[in-house]
């Protein structure tokens, strides 16, 4: 940021704003979405953000815009959850345990640069069980342990985004640090895009294809968990997961497509239309890994999401990717 650039935004330039923002957009977008859970409300939220940072670029005292914008999003994330009655603090009783609202998020989080004090590297601050689990906190707790454990932020430059005080924040995150299951095996976790990691997904998909339940059962860890928001219901446990994807597919041709959410690997799951020689989108698949096996299986069913991902609702019957 120059002196010159925040000049002419504080003047009224639109194109010297947004030189001035489009460098954060990206991490800011992903900050709301830690908060809310899902990449539309954090879209709607990021739009209310720099349409209030517009608003009020003559009040910048010229100090820290990243933190500024931060604040901004922070507490416009607060304001959105305060509004929102459908958004339980605890799943309800037989609930998966993953909030109905969650969404996948594109991508890998290679952009995403954590701060000197942040306890989460930038792949698992995106991650969706990490996200899922931020969901279940107080709003308060959670913006505490975001702004501290993930960017890095001070316990003073928390509570100055927060409007209250160093020893408020420390107590939210103390209770949201005891809360937040931790992370059993983090260091189990295949290095993103590595061989090892494609190996795993590329044995899991076969076996799928084939729909061998043998093979499916022994690619799953003892206490994986398939869930499907916004379903209520998921299935625990490699024999009850490999009989549901079996029973639910047996038959079908599948045909999957390699991407990433949320820093993990990821299918685009396509069906055979019967009526026409087309392919159906039919979900998005998120892998959550544990050496060279699957412990998590997140099945997203809604084509509200698709788009965000590049891929098209259908595909003509002699698509070869």
């Amino acid at each position: 940021m120059t002196e010159a650039t925040l000049a002419l935004a504080q003047a009224g330039d639109g194109e010297a704003f947004r030189e001035l923002v489009d460098p954060h957009r990206r991490e800011l977008l992903a900050h709301c979405y830690r908060i809310l859970g899902s990449v539309q409300d954090a879209e709607d939220v990021l739009q209310e953000v720099l349409l209030a940072a517009w608003r009020s670029i003559k009040q910048f005292d010229g100090r820290s815009l990243r933190a500024w914008l931060y604040r901004i999003a922070t507490n416009r994330c607060l304001n959105y959850l305060r509004g929102q009655a459908r958004r339980p603090g605890q799943p309800e009783p037989g609930w998966s345990g993953d909030p109905w609202w969650l969404e996948p998020y594109p991508g890998d989080a290679d952009d995403l640069v954590p701060g000197p004090e942040a306890r989460y590297d930038a792949r698992e601050s995106i991650a969706l069980s990490f996200v899922a689990g931020l969901q279940h906190l107080p709003p308060q707790q959670r913006a505490a342990l975001v702004l501290r454990d993930v960017l890095g932020f001070s316990a003073a430059e928390s509570a100055d985004m927060l409007g209250t005080t160093a020893t408020a924040v420390n107590s939210a995150l103390v209770r949201a640090r005891a809360a937040l299951p931790p992370d059993q095996h983090p260091h189990e976790v295949p290095i993103p895009k590595s061989p090892a990691e494609a190996a795993v997904v590329d044995r899991f998909v076969s076996a799928f294809q084939r729909f061998d339940l043998d093979e499916l059962v022994a690619l799953l860890t003892d206490d994986s968990r398939l869930t499907m928001p916004p379903e209520p219901t998921g299935h625990r446990g490699p024999g009850a997961i490999a009989r549901f994807l079996v029973d639910l597919h047996q038959g079908q041709e599948l045909k999957f497509l390699p991407t990433r959410a949320n820093g993990q690997p990821a299918m685009v799951l396509y069906l055979p239309d019967p009526q026409a020689p087309i392919w159906r989108y039919c979900g998005l698949i998120v892998f959550a890994l544990r050496g060279d096996r699957v412990q998590g299986l997140t099945r997203f069913a809604g084509q509200d999401s698709l788009t965000r991902f590049g891929f098209p609702r259908t595909l003509p019957r002699g698509f070869d990717a």
